[in-house]
């Protein structure tokens, strides 16, 4: 245990725990590591620093690491479910031809690079349809004009 407390000891830990983090999800051993080689980094200036100020240095200085890391990751926002809703709720009014007909209330249509399932009114294939609701993999549709059909006749 006399060894962890030199300033080889500190710096290794301090290279453990960052190579641990690389490892594990989360950002908890980041901090850590960040203390204890700030530990080691002291020894090597501050030789004679006795084993309860050692431990006391790391304690604060990992606090602080994780005090800052707190407001640098804070700020941010993480990906949740409202992202995912949010991304689907775009989908809302755009326009898609029908790939597979809508029968009994139930068909498909292919959006950008997925199918869809869809409800909505009997449709046959390739008729336009416009996106009015999602429902988790859902989408609900109704007809729309292709846009050809949309101009005014001259």
């Amino acid at each position: 245990m006399g060894a962890l407390f030199t300033s080889t000891g500190w710096v290794i830990l301090g290279f453990v725990l960052l190579g641990a983090e690389m490892l594990l999800p989360g950002v908890y051993l980041l901090f850590l590591g960040v203390g204890a080689l700030a530990i080691g980094l002291n020894l090597l200036f501050l030789p004679g620093l006795s084993i309860a100020s050692q431990l006391v240095g790391f304690a604060l200085v990992s606090a602080a690491a994780a005090a800052v890391g707190y407001r640098w990751y804070g700020n941010r926002t993480a990906p949740s479910d409202t992202a995912v809703n949010s991304r689907r709720q775009q989908l809302i009014g755009r326009k898609a031809l029908v790939s597979e007909a809508i029968v009994n209330g139930r068909g498909r249509i292919r959006l950008d690079d997925g199918w869809w399932s869809v409800a909505g009114p009997d449709l046959p294939a390739g008729a336009a349809v416009r996106i009015t609701d999602v429902s988790g993999a859902l989408l609900t549709v109704v007809p729309d004009a292709p846009a050809e059909d949309a101009s005014p006749a001259a």
